[in-house]
């Protein structure tokens, strides 16, 4: 059986709506990293595991690849701009961008609906992508808070 085309495969699961996340980590030199990530799901309640999915050409692989644990903040439907910047390879992605500090100093995005706080437990080779897998170690969420959608090729709001 011959695969199907990226384009095909692209335009297939665009038809499957996801969440929004913003993936973050802290690197080697001090620094915070951090990029949209759509990516991203639960994988076990018994521990409680998560995972997220970095490409090998993101400009976090190398933060993520060294990191010992990993943040989510899942992002309000008010957040577009913020995925949009941690999207866009050239964007200085934290500048303006209002953070707490979570459990391990990780950078938590200030008005995401939920945050998870992760300890790397796994990476996996996935064709051109990492799979990694962190356990969660703290977990907080805002009441009434509406996550941002991403579906065919759009951010959407939940009616």
């Amino acid at each position: 059986m011959t695969p199907i085309d990226a384009a095909t495969f692209r335009h297939a699961l665009g038809r499957f709506p996801s969440g929004v996340t913003v993936v973050t980590v802290r690197g080697d030199d001090g620094r915070d990293y951090g990029m949209t990530v759509s990516a991203f799901a639960s994988l076990s309640l018994e521990p409680p595991l998560v995972l997220v999915c970095i490409g090998d050409d993101a400009t976090i692989a190398g933060a993520v690849a060294a990191a010992g644990h990993f943040a989510v903040s899942v992002l309000s439907q008010d957040q577009e701009p913020l995925a949009r910047r941690f999207a866009d390879s050239d964007a200085d992605r934290f500048a303006g961008t209002a953070v707490v500090r979570g459990v391990s100093g990780l950078a938590l995005l200030d008005g995401a609906v939920a945050h998870l706080q992760c300890a790397i437990v796994a990476r996996h080779r996935g064709g051109d992508h990492t799979i990694v897998v962190g356990e969660v170690i703290a977990a907080s969420t805002v009441e009434g808070g509406r996550p941002l959608i991403y579906e065919l090729g759009e951010y959407r709001r939940l009616r």
